[in-house]
């Protein structure tokens, strides 16, 4: 009988940002696989911080082109808990409301994260934000760097004179 070959181990690294809540919003994701690192980085309008929390999550794990063991660190207490404290269960459990009988917001892209922790085994791990993290301060680093993009290119423009 033919053993399947061991899932390649993947460090993931991710942090959204937000300016005004809602507001325009950035996310950034490192994905690290043996020697090679991948940064990658995304904005929205009109968006909350925690929506960009979950996309960065959504965006690197989309980016895994086969089935993974993956580590994924967030400073989101808002995702990793949601995993690690099961609260999914109890979102279904409950028709998709909160512990107060409310509508868990972000449904959309829970759904999508559910569907890819269901392609991957993915453990999540809470690091502390804006500390000595040098890839959680990197991925705070891109989001922000998105947000200023997306100013950039939606600044209204001045021709010169």
């Amino acid at each position: 009988m033919e053993q399947a070959a061991p899932r390649k181990q993947v460090l993931i690294y991710t942090d959204g940002a937000c300016s005004g809540n809602p507001g325009p919003g950035g996310w950034g994701a490192i994905l690290v696989f043996g020697p090679h690192r991948k940064e990658m980085n995304g904005y929205m309008a009109g968006t909350t911080n925690n929506r960009m929390e979950l996309f960065a999550a959504i965006s690197a794990l989309g980016a895994l082109k086969e089935p993974c063991d993956v580590k994924l660190y967030s400073d989101s207490s808002y995702l990793v808990k949601a995993f690690q404290d099961h609260w999914i269960e109890g979102w279904k459990k409950r028709g998709w409301k909160n512990a107060a009988g409310e509508p868990v917001e972000n449904q959309d892209l829970w759904w999508l994260l559910i569907k890819l922790t269901q392609k991957h085994h993915v453990e999540f791990f809470k690091v502390k934000g804006h500390s000595d993290h040098p890839e959680n301060n990197r991925c705070d680093e891109l989001a922000r760097a998105a947000i200023e993009e997306f100013r950039r290119i939606n600044s209204p423009h001045t021709p010169e004179a």
